[in-house]
């Protein structure tokens, strides 16, 4: 922890109590609705896409909140995200790695459907997002499931319909050191700055419009230079 922060009980403290009312996540999602409504969008979203991303665990991370994800090869935790058509986040949840996709979609959904004013209508998904139970629970909320398949006969990297947004906001969240390895004891936590790091990221995307330096200022910049 950086020397000029409190000491290290009384910053626990303020992060457990954010975490407790999802300060985190209610921060993100004002700044999410102001920046679809600065590119003339609805601030709610009607169509959505769902992804995964696997980590590997310090010896932090107990066995009872980790696993194997034979997949990818990695012994961590897995979290699942919905992001809206241009990638902002709309919901995270954090799971074992060994748990698979289709039955952590749900609770995805569920747990952003909960919420009130709701108007997410279609989610495009991987093949990994398939079976009747997974059917049902996003037919109970009237959200419609189309699969994004990958071409056959097609090796390496391919750029997939609407699959690359997801993938590109995972990536951007990877850029963050605290979540390149999880770290955290417990899975909510995680969570947490899962939804820190996005904060951090449209944060900065927001003001990059802002006037802040003289360049930018030309009336400054010639009162400066006079």
């Amino acid at each position: 922890m950086p020397v000029d922060y409190p000491y290290w009980r009384a910053v626990y403290d303020f992060f457990r109590r954010w975490r407790a009312f999802d300060y985190a996540r209610e921060l993100y999602e004002r700044l999410r609705r102001s920046a679809r409504e600065r590119a003339g969008r609805s601030i709610e979203p009607s169509a959505g896409i769902i992804d995964s991303q696997s980590v590997d665990a310090s010896e932090t991370v107990g066995e009872g909140s980790r696993g194997y994800d034979g997949g990818k090869s990695r012994d961590g935790r897995k979290r699942q995200v919905l992001t809206d058509t241009e990638g902002l986040l709309l919901e995270v949840t954090v799971t074992p790695a060994d748990v698979h996709d289709s039955k952590a979609a749900p609770a995805l959904l569920e747990t952003f459907m909960d919420q009130p004013g709701r108007l997410l209508k279609l989610v495009w998904v991987d093949n990994a997002y398939q079976g009747p139970a997974l059917a049902k629970a996003f037919a109970r909320h009237g959200v419609r499931i189309e699969v994004v398949r990958r071409s056959d006969g097609r090796c390496g990297f391919v750029v997939l319909a609407r699959r690359w947004v997801v993938e590109r906001t995972l990536s951007w969240l990877s850029r963050s050191r605290r979540l390149n390895r999880d770290h955290e004891r417990r899975p909510d936590h995680h969570a947490q700055m899962v939804w820190w790091a996005a904060v951090i990221r449209l944060s900065r995307r927001l003001a990059a419009d802002a006037p802040r330096w003289p360049e930018k200022r030309p009336g400054r910049l010639l009162r400066t230079r006079a």
